[in-house]
């Protein structure tokens, strides 16, 4: 099939730059200033209302302070002038040119490609697209194109618009968006749910009248979750880093839960007890690669409801000592216990990079929590506590790079170079004079770990 899309060999050089997502959760991880950040690009945009790329870092910083709406506002604003960025710093001499095709959303939504291309020969460029910013007919030059999107609830028609839209793209793509939206929490079970060796939950969808009525007594649970049954566990719909997750022990509890909840829809499915024989819980992150697992982190936690944030494994010695022979004896001990689960998981769902949260039952089964694209994986833990990731963090991103080697090596040009018309129109951005109180917000910090953020970094 011919595409559609023309490469411009000399957009290139018109692409505006940002600092990044990365670069400046980076920043707020260690503590820098960025309050102090947040006033010279808002005195920069106050200056120039066309600096697109100082709106983007701006829309990247409210969010990280905890204002999800102005960011996303502040987003929308850079967007309706340009939807093409390259994050900095970018390679002095990149041998792969990434084109990454993400979704308007917010930092959260998309694979967090900044961290995974840190330091390497990668020349990252994003487009961002949405129903009102959809992939433009002349694109700039690359090598390769990945399909960076999540599968936020809200992204879901977008991917399977995608899915014909990129049918026949004049480049190599990675993650198809058909494969990612099977990552959808009530789809995810059908793939894998009759996998030996892997115990997922079976997700369904209710609605809040369905929920009240199973709580009054009125309605089968088996009516939205075949297996259904108490205790249960419980979030709304585009729910992420445990925000409204709950386990409900009766339906009186259920009724207590929808009281303090005001969502339309939800989530549910039954719990799964994997606790250990000490009573401890352990859950992982691993990230596959080309087909090859790798781990991320083992949170520990006496509670069941664990993710990294509120695992505390700064503060234990021995949950760290812990982690640290995870990741050092991986392939020999985890993913040799579970080989076959975790190749069968990795064909069946048949993306190129994708994510999953997951614990061991206590008959040893593989528990899936969730698989994602977009999980966040970082190398910013200190590595003074933390020594041994740094180098396990380095394998997985070196891992990530060689992998776009491989499959851009596959590249073929059979577009036609074209010369765009250029638009010399300007989109004039109102005043800012409401945006100087997001600097003054708080804690930088507090507000990356912030448990209940759709952009924690420990999700």
């Amino acid at each position: 099939m011919t595409s559609r899309h023309l490469i411009d060999a000399s957009r290139g050089a018109r692409i505006r730059t940002r600092l990044g997502v990365g670069h400046l959760t980076q920043l707020g991880f260690s503590g820098a200033d960025l309050a102090g950040l947040w006033n010279e690009l808002l005195a920069t945009v106050m200056r120039d209302p066309q600096d697109a790329g100082a709106l983007m870092d701006l829309s990247a910083l409210a969010q990280l302070l905890g204002h999800a709406a102005t960011g996303i506002d502040l987003q929308e604003r850079a967007l309706a002038l340009d939807t093409v960025y390259r994050s900095r710093p970018t390679p002095a001499a990149p041998k792969v040119r990434l084109l990454a095709i993400a979704a308007a959303t917010d930092i959260a939504g998309n694979i967090p490609l900044d961290f995974l291309l840190a330091g390497s020969d990668v020349d990252l460029v994003t487009l961002h697209v949405s129903a009102a910013h959809p992939i433009p007919s002349v694109l700039p030059d690359h090598d390769i194109a990945i399909v960076a999107m999540g599968n936020a609830e809200g992204v879901t028609p977008l991917l399977a618009h995608l899915s014909q839209t990129l049918a026949g793209w004049p480049r190599p793509v990675l993650n198809a968006p058909d494969r990612i939206l099977q990552l959808e929490r009530d789809r995810l079970f059908r793939l894998l749910q009759d996998m030996p060796g892997l115990d997922c939950p079976m997700t369904g969808r209710a609605s809040r009248g369905d929920l009240e009525r199973v709580g009054a007594g009125a309605h089968s649970l088996v009516h939205n979750l075949p297996d259904g049954r108490f205790p249960l566990i419980i979030r709304p719909l585009d729910s992420h880093a445990g925000k409204g997750l709950e386990k409900v022990e009766t339906p009186a509890a259920l009724l207590s839960y929808l009281e303090t909840h005001a969502d339309d829809a939800f989530f549910i499915s039954r719990f799964v007890d994997y606790a250990g024989p000490d009573g401890v819980f352990c859950k992982y992150r691993l990230v596959f690669i080309d087909g090859v697992p790798f781990p991320v982190h083992m949170a520990i936690s006496e509670q069941w409801k664990i993710w990294y944030y509120n695992a505390h494994m700064e503060q234990s010695e021995g949950k760290r000592h812990a982690e640290a022979h995870f990741m050092e004896t991986f392939d020999d001990v985890f993913v040799a216990r579970h080989r076959v689960e975790l190749r069968e998981l990795c064909e069946r769902v048949g993306l190129d990079y994708f994510g999953i949260d997951c614990a061991e039952t206590r008959d040893g089964k593989l528990l899936l929590f969730e698989g994602e694209t977009a999980l966040i994986v970082h190398d910013m833990d200190p590595p003074d506590v933390y020594p041994y990731k740094g180098p396990q963090m380095r394998k997985l991103f070196a891992a990530f790079v060689a992998m776009l080697h491989r499959r851009a090596k596959g590249n073929t040009d059979t577009s036609v170079p074209v010369q765009p018309e250029v638009d010399e129109t300007l989109t004039v951005i109102p005043a800012y004079a409401g945006y100087g109180n997001v600097a003054t917000s708080g804690s930088t910090q507090a507000a990356l770990a912030a448990g209940d953020s759709r952009t924690s970094l420990d999700q």
